[in-house]
């Protein structure tokens, strides 16, 4: 009997771990290139419209809130359709605070990609693409992020950083989302 008992608690425990994967919100894959450098890829499903998202990642000015890692905006410039931000980080795998001077532009198709202009680090580059999902009301988005420091952390350690760190914005992203979205309906009902 307790043998069929234990066959019987295998298969809820895979079951149940398959069925919880295929339902998460966040699918995330973090690697070191060969190349050099860390790469993430991610497939999020957010609750919510894909203009509220869109929203939240080109308020640059309130880009720090969507981390949980010390950073600073020095400047935000907004230049024929481009916006240029150089942006302090203090993460505590690195010593000090880091400099990342990029570019983030919407493509026509309205992807977000961000891109390299300068500071420290030999490799940046991210890109959002947003789809509406459900008739518009969640948004499936898909995520690319390649980042190589410049500077002696070896690039595993930077692989692990980074998918905590991604995981914790992604949740915040989508937690702020949820905010709007129920200012909204809540200024929509009054």
């Amino acid at each position: 009997m307790l043998w069929r008992v234990m066959i019987v608690m295998v298969y809820l425990v895979l079951g149940w771990s398959g069925w919880s994967r295929a339902a998460e919100p966040v699918v995330l894959d973090v690697r070191t290139e060969p190349t050099g450098g860390v790469k993430a890829t991610a497939t999020i499903l957010f609750p919510v419209e894909p203009a509220i998202i869109q929203g939240i990642l080109t308020d640059y000015a309130h880009w720090p809130d969507l981390f949980d890692v010390r950073m600073r905006m020095a400047e935000i410039r907004d230049q024929d359709g481009k916006v240029f931000t150089d942006i302090r980080i203090d993460h505590a795998l690195l010593p000090g605070e880091r400099r990342l001077l990029s570019e983030t532009r919407t493509l026509p198709t309205g992807e977000l990609l961000t891109e390299l202009k300068g500071g420290d680090f030999k490799q940046y580059r991210r890109f959002w693409k947003l789809n509406p999902v459900d008739g518009g009301a969640h948004t499936k988005a898909e995520f690319e992020l390649l980042v190589e420091i410049d500077m002696m952390v070896p690039d595993w350690i930077v692989a692990v950083a980074m998918r905590r760190d991604m995981e914790m914005h992604f949740r915040i992203v989508r937690e702020k989302a949820l905010q709007i979205q129920q200012e909204l309906q809540s200024g929509r009902s009054q």
